[in-house]
């Protein structure tokens, strides 16, 4: 393992996206190289909203996301489109909610007919790469659902999760192990990446999704020393989560747990800071989109401190908001807060506004918030939907896949095993016709102030939940019975926007 001294010289990245921008862009034309942005796009894995320390986590340690949140754009009602990772990943891709092309859990695939920020920022003239976890489909290269097979010129990238010393595919070739602490390698990819980009003359496009926090939990002694009174705290409380050593699910201590999972935030937090400080020494920053969010909500392992209800995989608060934040010195010159209800499936049409490329011609669920944010809105002119299909009643059926099962083997290890697998292998398939079974799973649609949480009881009966997102942001109070008119509109919205997904998801996008 790397000295912490070494590790401090490793990298920086760079991330971006563009929510807030000032200038009116033509509809078609990109704008002039000279004044496009760098944009870097960055990702934790299962973080959730409280754990940082601008939301006053009574322990995490998060310094440079402090920072970021204090002089940049705080999203504080940023969702998540699934309160899981595959899901989410591909809305980010597409802007499209994924259970239109089949992404309905973790190690779903996307399509490979989807069209991806790979595609549209290469096609502005970006020099785009991915960095860290991909996991909507394998990163090897015969993989249709590649990165370079979502447009990107480059990747250093996982199938799924990874720990210390990651095995990483570049550029779709076999594994290799990357020394050195999770977040800190992508950086150096990353800024290495950065170069190559400059010396071609052309802006720069990266996602950088990291390994972090994601289970099982690791970190570094410098990290790990910060949190040394966790043990004591919660030495009785345990929690079921992955052995390093076995990678099989066991029992541990939740302290023990909390101190590891906490260094693993604090040193990505570290390398984002470095990635700034490269950015600002090169003359990048000005003009350098950073954003950064998470996947979902925290893991059931790891609740501890959350005002939130529920947690990852579930569609109430604590499942699907996460934190994210914006930082553009060039056009974000004064701090500022946000309320407005902003999602994963937003960054493709905002990017696409930003950059002057048009939307492709298929349904879009998220919204361009470059207006919006600019004027100051609270508000948002369409719901938020969310949707977790219910995989459970595809496996008996007969279904034709939409990608040669051998393209979709995973080569990536990771430590957690899944059937006895160290790897990660994924599926799609040809929809049939559509059932009234396929309107089922928990969904919610959230408007700018209420929120209808619906699960499915069995074969009948449907369980409704309504809530006052302002003055109940915990989600105690079922308002139902007394805004019975309010749910109704909203259960009509949620049925017609199930009805275009559906037909999305037979293919007839394509």
């Amino acid at each position: 393992m790397f000295s912490a001294t070494l590790l401090r010289r490793i990298g920086r990245a760079i991330l971006v996206l563009a929510l807030f921008y000032s200038l009116s862009v033509p509809a078609r034309a990109p704008a002039a190289e000279t004044e496009m942005p760098n944009i870097i796009l960055m990702m934790s894995d299962d973080q959730g909203w409280e754990e940082t320390g601008y939301y006053g986590h009574p322990y995490v340690l998060t310094p440079v996301l402090d920072e970021m949140a204090a002089g940049g754009l705080r999203l504080d009602r940023f969702y998540s489109a699934h309160p899981t990772c595959s899901p989410t990943r591909g809305s980010f891709l597409t802007g499209r909610h994924p259970n239109r092309y089949g992404t309905f859990s973790p190690n779903w695939s996307i399509r490979p007919e989807e069209i991806t920020l790979g595609h549209m920022m290469s096609e502005a003239g970006y020099y785009c790469g991915h960095f860290g976890k991909w996991h909507v489909g394998p990163v090897k290269a015969d993989s249709p659902t590649n990165p370079g097979a979502m447009g990107f010129h480059e990747w250093v990238s996982h199938d799924n999760f990874f720990e210390m010393d990651p095995p990483l595919s570049r550029d779709g070739g076999p594994p290799e192990i990357y020394e050195g602490e999770g977040s800190e390698v992508l950086i150096t990819e990353t800024l290495a990446f950065i170069q190559r980009a400059r010396a071609a003359g052309r802006p720069f496009f990266a996602l950088v999704w990291f390994g972090s926090p994601h289970e099982p939990y690791s970190g570094v002694p410098e990290d790990l020393a910060l949190y040394d009174e966790l043990p004591g705290k919660y030495p009785d409380r345990m929690v079921r989560l992955t052995s390093n050593e076995t990678g099989l699910q066991v029992q541990r201590p939740l302290g023990d747990v909390l101190r590891e999972r906490y260094a693993e935030i604090t040193a990505m937090d570290r390398a984002i800071g470095r990635l700034r400080e490269e950015l600002a020494e090169q003359g990048l920053r000005e003009n350098t989109v950073l954003f950064f969010c998470s996947d979902n909500g925290t893991s059931r392992d790891a609740v501890l401190a959350s005002p939130l209800r529920g947690w990852k995989g579930q569609n109430y608060e604590g499942g699907i908001r996460v934190p994210a934040v914006v930082e553009w010195p060039a056009r974000i010159r004064e701090p500022q807060i946000s309320p407005l209800n902003a999602s994963t499936s937003d960054i493709f049409p905002t990017l696409a506004a930003l950059i002057g490329q048009p939307l492709p011609d298929r349904p879009i669920d998220g919204q361009n918030l470059l207006p919006l944010l600019e004027a100051g809105h609270s508000e948002r002119s369409e719901p938020i939907f969310f949707w977790s299909y219910p995989t459970g009643r595809l496996g008996s059926r007969d279904l034709e896949p939409w990608i040669d099962p051998e393209l979709q083997q995973g080569t990536t290890p990771l430590v957690k095993l899944m059937g006895g697998r160290a790897t990660r292998n994924f599926r799609n398939f040809h929809h049939p016709e559509i059932e009234e079974a396929d309107y089922r799973g928990a969904r919610a649609v959230l408007d700018n102030r209420y929120k209808l949480v619906l699960h499915n009881r069995g074969a009948d009966r449907v369980e409704r939940e309504l809530f006052d997102m302002r003055e109940d942001p915990e989600e105690t109070t079922n308002l139902l019975e007394d805004r019975r008119e309010v749910a109704e509109t909203l259960e009509a919205q949620l049925q017609t926007w199930q009805d275009s997904v559906l037909h999305s998801l037979r293919g007839h996008d394509y």
